[in-house]
C-alpha cells in the first residue's frame, strides 16, 4: 500500500472533541508510525473507537496512513500504520536568554525547519519585546506561503512563570517581576502566544519526543548559566500548583557565603551555574576578562582554584541530583544544557555526590548526559505550543 497523503490542505484548526480523541492523536504523534489495534492497546479503547476518531483526522489532513509493516513486524493480517502528517500545522518557538533571542520554526513533531538567532543588547523589557518581535518576523517570513498554517508561538524564559496567566512573576536572569508578557506579545505580534517555563518546555519536549516517550519517571536537570530541573511524574510533566517546581538551583546545598542572582544565600546556582564558576575563577586569579572557556582550560590544565571551582559545582550538583532522586524516585535523570561541554570537569564529583546521597533504591535511577543548543531549547517553547494545541488549551 502507497502512502496515503491528506486530500487538499489542512484546516487551520486540530479539532479533537473528546477526551479519547485526545489520547488517540497524542499517542500517534508521540508512537507513530503506530496501528490501530497497537493504538487501541495502548489508550484502553476499542479499535471501532480508534477508526471512528482517527477517520475525520485523516479527512482533514491531520493523520496520514503509511505503508504496510515490513514482514515480520506485523504477523497475521497486513498493518498500515497510522502517523500524524508532521507539517499539518507549523509552530514558532522562541528561547530569551540574558544576551540572545533564539527562535525555531517546527512542524507537529517539533521538526525544526527553520532558525534564527538575534543578539540582546540588554533585558530590558521593550528590547526582548522587539528582539522578539524581529525573531519571530524572520521565521514566519521564512515560512512563505505555508505561514497560513502558523497555529501559534511558544516563548519560555527561565524563572517563575505562570503559564495560564501568561505572566513572568519572576526572572532574576532577566531582572523582571510580574510581567504580562503573553499579553504584550500576543499584541504586537498579532497572534497568540504561551509563555512557558523554559526547563518545563523542555521536559515537555523529551516527554513527547524525546527520552521521555516510553519513561514512566524521568527528571531534566540543567547545567548552564542558571541550574534547573523539570519533572514527569504520573503520566504529566510537573507544573506546580503554583506555577513552580523542580527549582533545584535554588535549593540551599551550597555554602551560605554564596549570594545567588536570586538574591538569596547558599543556593545551587549561587556555586555551580557557569557565572557563578566565572567568578570563583576570576577573583582567585585576579584576571577580570577571563571568560568560561579559559577557566575551564586551567582546570584542564590543574589550576588549584579553578579545579576547586568545578569541585563545588560539582558537589552542589550532585546533592541535588540525589535530592531529586530520594523525591521524586524517577528511572531515568537526563543531565542536560550547555554546560555540557564541560562535563569532564566535574562529572566523577558529580556522580560521587549522587552515589553518597541518594537513599536506597533511588541510586539505582539511570543517569544519561546529553549536550543541548539552545536551538533545543527553542524547540522545547514549541513543543509546549504543540502540547496545548492537542490538548485544546491553546489559546485562539
Amino acid at each position: 500500500m502507497t502512502t496515503t497523503a491528506a486530500q487538499g490542505r489542512p484546516g487551520s484548526r486540530l479539532r479533537l472533541k473528546t477526551p479519547a480523541s485526545i489520547d488517540i492523536f497524542t499517542r500517534i504523534l508521540t508512537h507513530g508510525p503506530i496501528g490501530r489495534i497497537d493504538v487501541g492497546r495502548q489508550t484502553g479503547l476499542s479499535q471501532a473507537a480508534v477508526t471512528k476518531a482517527v477517520a475525520p483526522l485523516v479527512a482533514e489532513g491531520f493523520i496520514q496512513v503509511a505503508g504496510e509493516l515490513p514482514a515480520g513486524l506485523s504477523p497475521g493480517r497486513p498493518v498500515y500504520p497510522l502517523t500524524v502528517v508532521p507539517d499539518a500545522l507549523l509552530v514558532l518557538g522562541i528561547k530569551v536568554n540574558v544576551d540572545e533571542v533564539i527562535g525555531v520554526a517546527t512542524g507537529m513533531t517539533a521538526d525544526i525547519r527553520h532558525t534564527v538567532h538575534l543578539p540582546l543588547a540588554d533585558t530590558a523589557l521593550e528590547s526582548v519585546l522587539d528582539a522578539v518581535e524581529e525573531v519571530a518576523g524572520r521565521l514566519t517570513a521564512a515560512l512563505g506561503d505555508d505561514v497560513d498554517r502558523l497555529v501559534g508561538i511558544g516563548v519560555s524564559v527561565s524563572g517563575d512563570v505562570d503559564t495560564d496567566g501568561g505572566v513572568v512573576r519572576d526572572s532574576p536572569l532577566l531582572g523582571w517581576s510580574g510581567v504580562p508578557l503573553a499579553r504584550l506579545l500576543t499584541e504586537r505580534l498579532g497572534r497568540p502566544v504561551m509563555i512557558d517555563n523554559d526547563v518545563r518546555a523542555l521536559t515537555i519536549a523529551e516527554h513527547w519526543f524525546g527520552v521521555g516517550v516510553d519513561s514512566r519517571s524521568f527528571a531534566i536537570v540543567t547545567i548552564g548559566r542558571g541550574i534547573g530541573c523539570g519533572l514527569f511524574l504520573n503520566g504529566d510533566v510537573v507544573a506546580g500548583s503554583h506555577g513552580v517546581a523542580g527549582e533545584i538551583g535554588h535549593l540551599p546545598l551550597a555554602s551560605m557565603d554564596a549570594v545567588c542572582v536570586c538574591g538569596r544565600h547558599g543556593c545551587v546556582e549561587a556555586v555551580a551555574s557557569s557565572s557563578a564558576i566565572l567568578r570563583a575563577v576570576r577573583a582567585a586569579s585576579g584576571n577580570d576578562a577571563l571568560e568560561f572557556a579559559d577557566a575551564a582550560e586551567l582546570a584542564r590544565a590543574g589550576d588549584r582554584a579553578a579545579v576547586a571551582a568545578f569541585d563545588r559545582a560539582g558537589t552542589a550538583i550532585g546533592a541535588a541530583l540525589a535530592v531529586v532522586a530520594n523525591l521524586t524516585g524517577p528511572d531515568t535523570v537526563l543531565v542536560a544544557g550547555e554546560g555540557m561541554r564541560d562535563f569532564e570537569l566535574y562529572e566523577s564529583r558529580i556522580r560521587d555526590v549522587f552515589t553518597a546521597h541518594a537513599f536506597g533504591a533511588a541510586v539505582d535511577c539511570t543517569i544519561i548526559t546529553r549536550e543541548h543548543t539552545f536551538d533545543d531549547w527553542a524547540r522545547g517553547a514549541a513543543a509546549s505550543v504543540i502540547r496545548a494545541t492537542v490538548r485544546q488549551t491553546f489559546p485562539t
